[in-house]
């Protein structure tokens, strides 16, 4: 049987993955407020930097002093501190509703407890823990970023039903062989727009010159993130476009020029490379490739998801695609020829 609390904390999690792709470094997060039995109130995160779910959920309420003894269900703890915008415990607390039922804790150590507590100093009462799983794995990147203080990493390829990423290629030849169908094409945008950065390596770049932006999809572009070690890659490439900021990881140079910038490291390692992300707030990354690329991420096991797609097509030779000893977690047909597997590391 699912509990009343349980039910609203479930359209909390509804509400806040309205904010997928739009409000990170923020956590996704949505807000219900109920007053004998019926919603009075709802709203969810929906722009970095503007008004945090709660605030949006008492805005909504018709007549603000219905909040006052009301039950207010909210996905992950308040905030408590001043960023971006003021804590919404105070306006919970001004609000003065009976109770606050809260889905999951925050570890992020500006916040992490704090909320919970002020409000419980001001006599409300507190529930926490209500689907907390699913609420956990609603801000999988945010509670990865914050508690192993590296980004969030998903892999993804498509591969031949033969298991190959890409044909044998001539010396300069260059352009995409495709694998997978036109809609998927889509949806590998719309992935594109729900992460912070999407890295590939230099041989990626030479061979299908990609620009890594999202344009079969709304959204926003991802911070493109590249692996040229030795800066061997002409200016004229996609990724130097001006549709996104581009970081380049080299071991040559650390420089600047409009949105592009060079970041000097000892070694292309995943460590150093996550580590400099981290410290950019960059909480998520989609890993498109290569092979090379993927391996060094599946060797070093520093991944949390990968999505595999494969086309109805064989190449018979050529790249190997990166082998996973996982089990796929889930898998499904998509478009007319393609089939999608995804894999979790843990």
């Amino acid at each position: 049987m699912v509990t009343e609390d349980e039910r609203y904390i479930k359209r909390c999690i509804d509400l806040a993955q309205l904010g997928l792709g739009k409000v990170a470094p923020n956590p996704m997060v949505g807000c219900v407020i109920v007053k004998d039995g019926s919603i009075i109130g709802e709203g969810f995160h929906g722009t970095y930097g503007g008004p945090h779910a709660e605030i949006e959920a008492i805005k909504s309420v018709v007549n603000y002093q219905d909040i006052v003894g009301a039950t207010v269900y909210v996905s992950l703890e308040p905030c408590s501190h001043f960023g971006k915008t003021p804590p919404c415990t105070v306006s919970l607390i001004d609000a003065k509703p009976k109770r606050v039922v809260i889905g999951s804790s925050d570890t992020n150590p500006s916040v992490s407890g704090k909320g919970i507590d002020r409000l419980k100093a001001e006599g409300i009462e507190v529930i926490t823990g209500i689907l907390e799983s699913e609420c956990r794995d609603l801000n999988k990147r945010f509670f990865t970023f914050h508690e192993k203080r590296r980004p969030y990493v998903i892999l993804k390829w498509a591969q031949t039903i033969d298991g190959y990423l890409d044909r044998n290629r001539e010396d300069f030849e260059t352009g995409i062989h495709w694998i997978s169908s036109p809609e998927t094409k889509v949806l590998v945008h719309k992935w594109r727009s729900e992460e912070q950065g999407i890295l590939v390596g230099r041989n990626t770049i030479l061979n299908d010159n990609p620009s890594l932006t999202v344009r079969e999809f709304s959204g926003l572009n991802p911070t493109r993130i590249v692996i040229d070690s030795q800066l061997k890659l002409s200016k004229n490439v996609g990724v130097f476009s001006e549709e996104a900021p581009t970081l380049i990881f080299n071991r040559l140079k650390n420089a600047q020029d409009g949105l592009m910038e060079w970041i000097k490291i000892r070694e292309t390692s995943t460590k150093e490379i996550l580590d400099e992300l981290f410290q950019r707030n960059i909480q998520s990354v989609l890993v498109e490739g290569g092979s090379r690329t993927l391996q060094y991420f599946i060797i070093d096991n520093v991944w949390d998801e990968a999505r595999v797609i494969v086309g109805n097509k064989k190449f018979n030779e050529g790249m190997r695609a990166p082998v996973l000893t996982k089990t796929p977690i889930k898998s499904h047909p998509f478009g007319p020829e393609d089939t999608l597997y995804y894999y979790h590391r843990k």
